[in-house]
């Protein structure tokens, strides 16, 4: 006798792409047009049907919980990427600019995730360690290769960056972020 978890059938591979492909033109029009804009419009833009979103993504707030959760999930994802393909140090710095681009994702699609109903409290609440172990990871990397000061603490990563956040809902901050990161880690070096 097959359980419930037997009778569900993988997901077809066009059904994956679609999802994807509607997470992945979601992100970009909440960034651009902000959260509000019609999913008629991120349906258009991914080249699928209406009903095709709706049967991913039954509500707004569900999608909207979706790209968040994705992009999370591929920050984490990504320390461990880097860590893997560069010099410790190279993979923190290019880390933290990955985490200017969640942050200016998270900037526009929060408010509307928190005032949506269901389950994007728990997502938001579960970002938080997904992130910082992510960022520790990395940085302790980064001091046990030598490519930073071994004075520096994790928390004094996690300090820099929660100044360098400051203002991330302001025009222009992205770029200003990304120079302070280059900033920063020009001060992390060890001393020659």
């Amino acid at each position: 006798m097959e359980t419930g978890a037997e009778k569900r059938r993988k997901p077809r591979a066009d059904s994956l792409r679609n999802r994807i492909r509607l997470l992945e033109t979601a992100k970009a029009a909440f960034t651009e047009l902000g959260a509000d804009v019609p999913l008629e419009e991120i349906a258009r833009q991914a080249k699928v049907g209406i009903g095709t979103l709706y049967r991913h993504f039954p509500t707004r707030g569900a999608l909207l919980s979706a790209v968040y959760q994705r992009e999370v999930e591929q920050l984490g994802a990504w320390a461990d990427t880097l860590l893997e393909t560069r010099r410790a140090g190279e993979a923190l710095e290019a880390w933290l600019h990955l985490l200017v681009d969640y942050m200016s994702t998270k900037r526009v699609i929060m408010p509307a995730l928190q005032a949506s109903t269901g389950d994007s409290a728990q997502v938001y609440a579960a970002s938080g360690a997904t992130i910082t172990d992510a960022m520790k990871r990395l940085t302790q990397a980064a001091i046990d290769a030598g490519d930073i000061r071994s004075d520096v603490t994790n928390d004094d990563v996690y300090r820099a960056m929660v100044g360098v956040s400051y203002g991330y809902d302001q025009p222009g901050w992205a770029q200003s972020a990304c120079r302070l990161i280059d900033i920063l880690m020009a001060g992390l070096k060890p001393q020659s």
